[in-house]
């Protein structure tokens, strides 16, 4: 096949690049910095400034992930009109192209989060639940799906992957954790009892491929573990990997004087479950918490 990614170069991105590039497959990353793809997603990886560079060369899927980090810094106005424009912008630009096309490409399997739930308290949420709440990244979430779904009245058939918390070795929020729990100041955020979708990185990678190939998947995908866990348990199970304590918890107090309204994301969470994936036949290599950090440890 011949796959055009955007987000390319991130966490997701490299991976699917290596896995497909071992599957023989032709890949190309839309990226800003096209210099760069061979470099960061393999050599036979090309890269392309503009949507315009393939010509009418034919595409077999789109795998589009390009988004600013959520999570990087707090949500100033300016914060807000990136991340939207990195993810809505973006992809109406895509749709756009996808129109002026003659060969249209069978599968576009867009980026999404669980987040789109927003703060799910304590109801189990698989994809037939509705949001609970509309926070900001709730609203980002929903927005980046319904631009997406607009591929379907193009002919496409449009894959939703809502995305919990990726676990691993080579970057996402874990190595945002690592230093404060190595250093045994690691802890729970807040009261520690919201939930937390996780996903080992191999996961992840494996489901996406899963859904490339079924030509009957179409909709939303919750990709996170069977057994989401508590924000305290996961703290814990983080601090026995690495041998250290946890007794430092993060008072909610100072999460919302020092973040403002990106707190939000961290004291609340959702109790995700994959239901769809179960039901197509996906099978997780990693379902328990500590097996997955167990097997990340040594490189982390």
């Amino acid at each position: 096949m011949h796959i055009l990614l955007t987000g390319g170069t991130g966490l997701i991105g490299r991976q699917l690049c290596r896995h497909w590039l071992g599957q023989g497959h032709r890949l190309t990353v839309w990226s800003r910095q096209p210099e760069n793809v061979a470099k960061i997603c393999g050599a036979q990886v090309r890269g392309i400034a503009r949507l315009e560079d393939l010509g009418q060369e034919p595409v077999d899927g789109i795998i589009n992930l390009a988004g600013a980090p959520i999570a990087a810094r707090p949500w100033t106005h300016k914060r807000k009109a990136l991340l939207w424009s990195s993810r809505i912008s973006l992809t109406e630009t895509l749709l756009a192209w996808l129109e002026s096309r003659e060969q249209k490409p069978q599968v576009l399997i867009s980026g999404s989060a669980v987040g789109w739930y927003g703060d799910g308290g304590e109801r189990e949420l698989s994809e037939d639940s509705g949001p609970v709440s509309e926070d900001f990244a709730s609203q980002l979430c929903i927005a980046w799906e319904e631009t997406a779904q607009r591929a379907e009245a193009l002919g496409i058939r449009v894959i939703l992957v809502r995305t919990g918390l990726v676990l691993s070795a080579e970057g996402g929020f874990l190595s945002r954790l690592l230093l404060s729990f190595k250093l045994g100041l690691g802890g729970p955020i807040g009261n520690g009892r919201q939930w937390m979708p996780w996903i080992h990185i191999d996961d992840q990678i494996a489901l996406i491929d899963f859904l490339l190939h079924r030509n009957e998947a179409s909709g939303p995908y919750n990709a996170c573990a069977p057994k989401p866990v508590r924000n305290r348990e996961f703290a814990e199970a983080l601090g026995s990997v690495l041998h250290r304590p946890t007794f430092m918890p993060m008072p909610a107090f100072a999460l919302k004087v020092g973040l403002g309204e990106l707190s939000l994301l961290l004291l609340g969470g959702q109790r995700a479950t994959p239901a769809r994936l179960l039901q197509a036949g996906f099978t997780f290599k990693f379902t328990d918490l500590r097996a997955a950090l167990d097997d990340l440890s040594g490189r982390l």
